[in-house]
């Protein structure tokens, strides 16, 4: 019983083998769906920590544009295309392509700037984009517009060539009417514009439009990265006015202030001046109710204040009304809205773009490779339906052969410890029957030990035969013809056991002789089906034969995976039964020579009474 239960369980383990093997076999095809496209050879994880070691930002902050600075240390500018248009990001899923856009691309200095919309920027967490690239055959996706959202009304990278006036990136085409004096080309995000405090066109006129006007008490914001080169008195950043009323965003001998016309208070200082000759990330809010003014992120000002109405032109690097008030130095990232920016996103913004960010950590690359991937990827895509129906049936014969090569270990393994407890017990005893079988009977520790002992039951056979012919007290006698009988009952037994140690066992040596014919079979028919398309199509070059004769070759693969396995663990499990068969014989002659012995004594001592 305890037996057939056992084998009921193997059954059971086997089924389920099979079906995680069915379940395999439709998975692995797909499995490049890991990879977002498998056109792209490459990736980098990039993680966006907002976390205590990171940025440090706990509050929400939305939608952000993130500045993605890569350089020869984070990206390997000689895999992507030289002008970046395989560039592609992902989101964490690995289905979800984000927007963004390429500031500047240098692929000699190994130098790039790329801005991405993270749609729902991480609070106080931790938050994995993919980067993709590697793609040689891939056009441009970027799109500038969407990269940000539309309360955003003006957004200058001064990417552009010399004596070109500034670009609107947003989606309102707020683009400049001058151009800067000069660009920088080593300001803190690629280009700059450079101030020189003097002469026609020392600012940038920025014309009045709808989406920039602001209402009386409306929200606004406005942000920059300034360098000023030497402390000046009442230099205007951005300025702008409307009748009596002025909004004006300068450095005050290097300390950053907010100045509203007719508005109490009049001008809103910092606590302390910027550091000269460095950039510095200047940010005001207004909601209504409150201006808020921002150094390098964090909040250095706030006063209870209202905007006045603003519908006309504004400058950069000066003041229209105040020529001397004029900008000496650079400015970088100019950026206007419509609204009152979170304090979080100011934060995220300011360590993002600035030069020593912890808020974006860099990955290792990651190549396509493995099964689905890399030149295997190559050999799956090339694999015909009929070679997949061969691997298929392989991998059921592999799956079947190592169920087998398992069950068969742990069975064999069992046994012959529970032999070996039988064989102690059996010399512990003197050998007599009579006593082994009533101690087995008995105790419930002794049955136990040597339930499945093959040897054991081998002997029951023959003392099961003692018992029926006498009882342990009476003067039982065995012929010669008794002992032949016990003999052949114990044989008869021994031969069940070697049938059930080779149960099963045929099943390798189906997995050995016949997965690599198999795994032939449908390497010819791969290769018979790729030469008859080539001959159909006409094309014979290298390039039309080798993925077809490698997927082919595939098969063959499998069939050698299945029988070389098969075959070093059929000698295992042959080896280990024949052992256990000759320890079944040399018990069986044992046993026979000692009754013989014990009851030939008892004849010849009756005889003489």
């Amino acid at each position: 019983m305890d037996n057939r239960q056992h084998e009921k369980n193997w059954l059971r383990k086997f089924r389920s083998w099979n079906a995680l093997f069915i379940v395999a076999v439709c998975i692995v095809p797909t499995g490049a769906s890991a990879w977002w496209q498998n056109d792209w050879s490459f990736r980098r994880q990039i993680t966006i920590d907002a976390g205590p070691k990171g940025g440090n930002i706990a509050q929400p902050a939305g939608r952000v544009p993130l500045l993605i600075r890569l350089h020869s240390g984070n990206f390997h500018f000689g895999d992507a295309q030289d002008n970046g248009n395989d560039l592609r990001f992902v989101a964490a899923d690995d289905k979800t392509p984000l927007a963004f856009h390429i500031e500047s691309f240098d692929p000699l200095l190994g130098v790039a700037f790329v801005w991405v919309d993270v749609p729902e920027f991480p609070a106080g967490a931790t938050k994995d984009i993919w980067l993709y690239y590697g793609n040689k055959k891939a056009t441009p996706a970027a799109d500038t517009a969407a990269t940000f959202d539309p309360s955003y009304t003006l957004i200058y990278h001064f990417d552009e060539a010399s004596g070109t006036p500034p670009k609107d990136k947003s989606a309102y085409a707020n683009n400049a009417q001058s151009a800067p004096p000069s660009l920088d080309d080593g300001a803190i995000i690629g280009k700059g514009a450079r101030f020189t405090g003097a002469g026609t066109g020392a600012t940038i006129a920025i014309p009045a439009s709808t989406p920039l006007a602001v209402k009386p008490g409306g929200q606004f914001t406005f942000s920059a990265w300034v360098k000023a080169d030497a402390p000046q008195p009442n230099v205007a950043l951005y300025a702008r006015h409307d009748g009596d009323g002025a909004l004006i965003v300068g450095l005050d001998n290097a300390i950053p202030f907010v100045q509203l016309a007719g508005q109490t208070p009049a001008r809103i200082n910092a606590t302390a001046p910027v550091a000269k000759g460095q950039w510095t990330h200047l940010a005001i809010t207004a909601d209504g109710k409150t201006v808020l003014l921002y150094v390098n992120g964090r909040r250095a000002a706030t006063a209870a204040a209202q905007l006045p109405p603003l519908n006309t032109a504004a400058t950069l690097g000066g003041d229209a009304q105040n020529a001397a008030g004029l900008f000496i130095g650079e400015m970088d990232e100019v950026r206007l809205s419509r609204i009152a920016r979170a304090s979080s996103l100011i934060a995220a913004d300011a360590q993002a773009q600035g030069p020593t960010a912890k808020l974006v950590r860099f990955g290792t690359d990651e190549k396509q490779s493995g099964f689905g991937f890399g030149y295997f990827g190559i050999i799956i895509k090339s694999v015909t339906v009929d070679a997949w129906v061969v691997i298929t049936i392989l991998g059921l014969m592999a799956m079947t052969s190592w169920f087998v090569m398992w069950t068969k270990a742990t069975y064999i393994g069992s046994v012959d410890k529970a032999n070996d407890r039988f064989v102690d017990f059996y010399r512990k005893m003197g050998g007599d029957p009579f006593a082994i079988e009533e101690e087995v009977e008995q105790q419930e520790g002794a049955r136990k030990r040597i339930v499945r002992s093959s040897i054991y039951r081998v002997f029951h056979a023959g003392a099961d035969e003692i018992r029926r012919r006498g009882n342990r007290n009476g003067m039982l006698v065995l012929n010669a013809e008794a002992i032949e009988v016990i003999r052949a009952l114990m044989d008869a037994t021994l031969v069940r056991e070697n049938q059930r140690l080779a149960r099963s066992m045929v099943l390798l040596t189906i997995s050995i002789s016949g997965g690599p014919f198999l795994g032939l079979l449908g390497t010819v028919v791969g290769v018979m089906i790729t030469f008859a398309a080539i001959a159909a199509s006409g094309d014979v070059n290298i390039n039309a034969i080798a993925p077809g004769i490698s997927a082919a070759l595939l098969a063959t693969v499998a069939g050698l995976g299945v029988a070389i396995p098969a075959l070093f663990g059929y000698n295992y499990l042959l080896t280990r039964s024949k052992n256990i068969t000759a320890n079944m014989q040399v018990f069986v002659d044992e046993f026979v020579t000692r009754i013989s012995e014990i009851y030939h004594e008892r004849a010849y001592a009756r005889a003489a009474e």
